[in-house]
C-alpha cells in the first residue's frame, strides 16, 4: 500500500510500536517488508526477524543492508513454513493491498504463536466526509492515491475486522488506534474506535 508513501513521509510510528511490542530473540516473519526498514528495527533489537517482499527492487535493498529476505508472493501461501514456526508474524500496511486478504490471514495464524496486522481504516469519519460530501473516492494522508492508480484493492474498516475476527474464530488480542501518526487512547476513541482512529493495528491469535 502507501507503506512506501508513509516511509517517505518519516511517519514510523507504527513501526516502533511494533517493534517495541516483541521481545528479543523471539523469531518474526515480516510480510511484505517493503525496504527492510522495520525488518532492520526488530534486527537492531536482537529479534530473529525475516522478510518476505514480491517486489525485486525492494529485495535489492534489503539484501544491501544485509537483511534475510527472499521474494516471494504472500497471496500464493506460506506452504514452505510449517505450523507455528515463528513466534511472530507480520503485516504492516500491507492487507489491504493483498488479493486474498482471508487466506493470507489464515496463513499467518498458522505460521506464527501471533499475528500483528496494521491498515488504514475505511471508517474514519474524514473518509466518511469526503465519500459523502466530494462524492469520490476519497484521498487523504495515507490513503493518497487516485482510484485508478491505487495498489489498495480490498479497503476495510475496524468494524469489518472485528466481524471477520468472529466469523473465523481468531481472538483479538490487542488493538492500538493511530490518527495523524499519534496513539490514541482516550474514551471517546475507545467507545468510537471505527469513527475516530484512522490507523490500526491488531494483534491477533488462533
Amino acid at each position: 500500500m502507501n507503506k512506501h508513501y508513509l516511509e517517505s513521509k518519516g511517519l514510523h510510528l507504527n513501526y516502533s510500536i511494533i517493534t517495541n511490542m516483541i521481545e528479543p530473540n523471539l523469531s518474526v516473519l515480516d510480510l511484505g517488508c517493503g525496504d527492510g526498514t522495520l525488518l532492520k528495527m526488530l534486527k537492531n533489537k536482537g529479534i530473529n526477524a525475516r522478510g518476505i517482499d514480491i517486489n525485486q527492487d525492494n529485495i535489492v535493498k534489503c539484501l544491501e543492508k544485509g537483511l534475510p529476505v527472499i521474494q516471494g508472493d504472500i497471496d500464493e501461501g506460506l506452504q514452505e513454513y510449517p505450523d507455528k514456526s515463528y513466534d511472530y508474524v507480520v503485516l504492516n500496511q500491507t492487507l489491504q493491498s493483498t488479493e486474498k486478504p482471508d487466506f493470507v490471514i489464515k496463513e499467518m495464524l498458522r505460521v506464527g504463536n501471533k499475528v500483528v496486522v496494521s491498515f488504514p481504516n475505511f471508517g474514519y469519519w474524514k473518509v466518511r466526509f469526503y465519500l459523502m460530501f466530494k462524492g469520490k473516492m476519497p484521498k487523504s494522508r495515507i490513503l493518497p492515491f487516485q482510484w485508478y492508480d491505487t495498489p489498495n484493492i480490498h479497503l476495510l474498516t475496524i468494524d469489518d475486522f472485528y466481524d471477520f475476527a468472529k466469523s473465523q474464530d481468531f481472538k483479538i488480542e490487542q488493538k492500538i488506534c493511530m490518527t495523524k501518526a499519534k496513539v490514541r487512547k482516550s474514551i471517546l476513541q475507545k467507545l468510537f474506535d471505527n469513527l475516530f482512529t484512522e490507523e490500526v493495528i491488531f494483534v491477533i491469535s488462533k
